[in-house]
């Protein structure tokens, strides 16, 4: 399958009619992307005719259903080059960064930027961190340089989103890793938004942690993963406790399994984890870098659009990675999407979980348009459209 017949074939994605029966424009998917046939499908089959718990069971569908979960997670592994001895299944990006935030042993400075999502801001200042802040480039990029003036011996872990959910900015993130590495601190990466859109593979970013989710990838919410070195995550000890993060326990004394179990306390999510799958499955068919270059095409067209607009601020680089955050002038992003909604179009208005972004750019809230691999130039026209439809409203 390439990347244009995907496409063409929006009916693979049952999400994509509007309840009127007609073509519903989504351009939500930084916040959560539609899921394929083949992922529900993987899904219902789990809940259903294969479901039973897993590690417990010594009856057979018990084992199968542990293979199958096991299998889920040598193939999350795989997507991003990681190994699954590394790969730690969470409930989502958020509960990655909090395991690490709260679990690693040596909690002195962190590093973040003015772009990160809360969930990369509140559970280091939750978990007593000391946080730093680094500034952005003109043109809404972490501004590397800085981060290289500002990194010290006393910094022990920099945490930075591998692309903006906000701007679509994406990160240097090898140099990202030089520059951590270089004062003995390791990197942590935010990769929601970066899993969906281009081929990652974290022996090549020299990362020491990845989060991301499933739902961002076309699969199932509640779920997601925590991608560790294998050294690290053995220094780390227990998140939560619980059955099946444990080797020997007493009322004395417990002992805990190795890494990735430890930290995996409680029946797991196992249907979401064959979802996960399934939707690594899929993306891999389509091919990433196809669909780079498909979302590129769709940000030039909306910015192209957009930019003769004198009323329209535009936000981020114009090389962002599917998302395209604006502001419509003497409209709030709130009233412009009620406006959209009417149009069959689907857009995020507010402050995206980045309140001090929004403080950064001088404004309450944007208005985000983000693609997928389903979008297409007839969702920018539409978009276009009800944007052009409002300034007559608000003129």
């Amino acid at each position: 399958m390439n990347v244009m017949s995907a496409i063409s074939r929006k009916a693979e994605f049952p999400g994509l009619v509007g309840a009127d029966g007609q073509p519903w424009h989504y351009l939500d998917t930084a916040a959560t992307a539609q899921k394929p046939q083949m992922v529900i499908d993987a899904m219902s089959r789990a809940l259903g005719a294969d479901y039973a718990t897993v590690h417990r069971g010594v009856y057979s569908r018990s084992a199968q259903m542990t293979l199958g979960y096991e299998a889920a997670r040598r193939r999350v592994a795989a997507f991003i080059g990681g190994r699954e001895d590394e790969l730690v299944f969470t409930r989502g990006a958020t509960e990655a960064i909090n395991l690490v935030a709260y679990s690693y042993p040596d909690k002195r400075r962190v590093l973040l930027s003015q772009l990160e999502h809360h969930s990369n801001i509140v559970p280091w200042q939750l978990a007593g961190w000391q946080v730093d802040v680094c500034p952005l480039t003109t043109d809404g990029r972490i501004d590397l340089d800085a981060v290289e003036a500002m990194l010290t011996p006393d910094h022990t872990m920099v945490a930075l989103a591998h692309v903006s959910n906000v701007l679509g900015s994406v990160l240097d993130a090898r140099r990202a890793a030089d520059l951590a590495h270089s004062v003995g601190a390791k990197l942590l990466l935010d990769g929601c938004q970066a899993v969906p859109r281009m081929p990652v593979d974290v022996a090549a970013l020299d990362c020491d942690f990845y989060a991301f989710s499933a739902h961002k990838l076309y699969g199932p919410t509640g779920i997601g993963a925590l991608w560790g070195r294998a050294e690290l995550l053995d220094a780390l000890p227990p998140w939560q406790g619980g059955g099946s993060m444990i080797d020997r326990v007493t009322f004395e004394r417990t002992t805990y399994a190795l890494p990735p179990q430890r930290f995996e306390a409680g029946t797991p999510a196992i249907v979401e984890a064959i979802g996960f799958a399934a939707a690594c499955d899929y993306v891999d068919s389509i091919e990433v870098a196809s669909i780079v270059r498909h979302e590129a095409d769709l940000v030039a067209a909306l910015r192209g659009a957009l930019a003769p607009m004198s009323d329209v601020t535009l936000f981020g680089p114009e090389d962002s990675a599917g998302i395209v955050s604006f502001a419509l002038q003497g409209v709030h992003p709130h009233d412009l999407g009620t406006i959209l909604d009417e149009e069959n179009v689907a857009i995020r208005a507010g402050h995206h979980c980045a309140q001090p972004l929004m403080d950064t750019l001088g404004v309450p809230a944007t208005a985000r348009a983000s693609f997928g691999l389903y979008s297409d130039q007839a969702d920018v026209a539409a978009l276009v459209r009800g944007i052009e439809r409002a300034r007559r409203i608000f003129a």
